[in-house]
C-alpha cells in the first residue's frame, strides 16, 4: 500500500515536472517570436525610412521667388543728339573768285542778308557777248521787217514774184526766233550773275564758314570745299530720341519730355512729342520719335549730348524677377514655375528692359506665379520638386 502511495506520488511529481517543461519552453518559444517578430518589424521600418529618404533625396530641393510688379508710372531716360530745326548748307550757283565775305561763324542773320560776293568775270563777259549778240539779232530783225513789208507792197503790184515776198517773210519770222533766243540767252546768264551775291536763305545763325577771300568757287556741290557757308535755325531746336519698340505705344503726338543737358546742370527745358516715324526700324527695334524744344535764349546748340525723360504710363502691367531666375533654350527664354501640386511648369516669357540683378518679363508670368531660383539646365516640364522652407515666397 505504502509502495503504491510512493508511486502516485512519483507520477504526479514526474507529471508537474513536464508541465513545468511544457509552459517554460512555450514561454521561450513566445519570447523567441516576439523578439524575431520586433526584428523583422524594424528592418522593415527601416527599409521604409529609407525609401523615404531615398525618394525625398530624388526630388530636387527648390527655392521661389514671386515676380515683382513695377511701378505704373516710368521715368524712360534716353539719349539723343540735338540738332538744328532748319540745317541748310550754301552752294554757290555760278564759277568764280570769293571777292568778299560778310558773315562769320555765330552772327546771325536774317532772310535774305547778303553772306558773301563772288568775283565771276568770265560770267560778265559772256553776259557781254550776249548782249552783244541781242542787239545784233534786233538790227537784223528790223531790217527784215522793213524788207519784208516793202517786198509785200511791190508784191501787190506785181512789181516782184511771190516766190521772193514769202522769202523776205520767211527772213523775218527767223529773225524773230533768233531775237528770241538771243534775249533768252541773255536772261539766263543774267540770272547766273545774280547768283554772285550769296544770300542767306532764311534767318538763323552761321554755324560754318568754309571759304576765305581770293579762293576758287565753283558751280554746284561737286568737288571739294565748295561748302561755302551753313545756316541753321536753333529756335526751336529738334531733338531726335530712338524709343524702344516695347515703349513706343505710349509715344504719340502731344506727349511731354524733358530735356537735360549734363553741361546745363540743373536746367530742365521741356518740349513735347509733335510726329513719329509711324514705323519700327528692324535693325534697332525702335521708334524714331521727333520733339521740338523752345530755345529762346539759344541755350541749347545742335551737336549737343541729351538725356531725354519720358514720363510715361503703362498700359499694361509689367513684372520683373531676377535674372537668375530665368531659362535660356534654344526654343528661347523660359521661366521655372511650381504648381499647386509641387510640379514644374516651364513658361516661355517675354524679356523686356534688363536692368543687371533683374530683368523686366513683358508676358508670361504672373504676380502669383512662384518662379525658381537658379534652375537646373536640366530641370523638365512635369517634374516634381519641393519648395525649401524660407524660399522666399516674395
Amino acid at each position: 500500500m505504502k509502495q503504491e502511495l510512493l508511486e502516485m506520488e512519483e507520477r504526479e511529481r514526474h507529471a508537474r515536472t513536464r508541465k513545468k517543461g511544457y509552459l517554460l519552453a512555450g514561454i521561450l518559444g513566445a519570447i523567441f517570436v516576439i523578439v524575431a517578430a520586433v526584428g523583422i518589424g524594424l528592418r522593415l521600418s527601416e527599409r521604409r525610412v529609407l525609401a523615404t529618404e531615398t525618394e525625398a533625396i530624388a526630388i530636387p530641393s527648390v527655392e521661389v521667388v514671386r515676380p515683382k510688379p513695377e511701378p505704373p508710372q516710368q521715368d524712360l531716360v534716353l539719349p539723343s543728339t540735338l540738332q538744328a530745326y532748319t540745317e541748310s548748307p550754301i552752294y554757290a550757283r555760278t564759277s568764280g573768285y570769293l571777292g568778299r565775305w560778310y558773315k562769320d561763324i555765330g552772327s546771325r542773320v536774317k532772310k535774305d542778308e547778303l553772306l558773301a560776293d563772288i568775283e565771276t568775270p568770265e560770267v560778265d563777259q559772256e553776259l557781254m557777248q550776249a548782249r552783244a549778240a541781242r542787239d545784233q539779232a534786233e538790227a537784223q530783225l528790223k531790217l527784215a521787217q522793213s524788207s519784208a513789208k516793202r517786198w509785200e507792197n511791190l508784191q501787190k503790184m506785181d512789181a516782184v514774184s511771190e516766190q521772193e515776198t514769202e522769202e523776205r517773210a520767211s527772213s523775218y519770222t527767223q529773225g524773230e526766233a533768233s531775237l528770241a533766243a538771243a534775249t533768252a540767252n541773255v536772261r539766263r546768264l543774267e540770272q547766273l550773275e545774280s547768283f554772285k551775291h550769296i544770300y542767306a536763305p532764311f534767318a538763323g545763325v552761321l554755324t560754318r564758314r568754309n571759304i576765305d577771300v581770293g579762293a576758287l568757287v565753283n558751280a554746284g556741290n561737286a568737288g571739294a570745299n565748295q561748302e561755302l557757308f551753313v545756316v541753321a535755325q536753333i529756335d526751336p531746336i529738334r531733338v531726335y530720341v530712338d524709343v524702344p519698340e516695347n515703349d513706343s505705344p505710349s509715344i504719340r503726338p502731344g506727349v511731354r519730355a524733358a530735356i537735360e543737358i549734363p553741361e546745363l546742370i540743373g536746367q530742365h527745358f521741356t518740349g513735347s512729342v509733335v510726329r513719329t516715324s509711324d514705323a519700327i526700324d528692324p535693325s534697332t527695334r525702335t521708334l524714331r520719335t521727333e520733339i521740338d524744344v523752345p530755345n529762346l535764349k539759344r541755350q541749347l546748340l545742335p551737336g549737343s549730348y541729351a538725356q531725354v525723360h519720358f514720363a510715361l504710363k503703362e498700359q499694361v502691367q509689367l513684372l520683373t524677377v531676377p535674372a537668375n531666375a530665368l531659362l535660356f533654350r534654344a526654343e528661347g527664354p523660359r521661366a521655372a514655375v511650381v504648381g499647386q501640386d509641387g510640379k514644374v511648369q516651364l513658361k516661355t516669357v517675354a524679356i523686356g528692359r534688363d536692368f543687371g540683378a533683374s530683368v523686366e518679363i513683358l508676358s508670361g508670368l504672373g504676380p502669383a506665379d512662384s518662379v525658381v531660383l537658379s534652375p537646373s539646365d536640366s530641370l523638365e516640364d512635369g517634374q516634381q520638386v519641393r519648395v525649401a522652407r524660407g524660399g522666399g515666397q516674395q
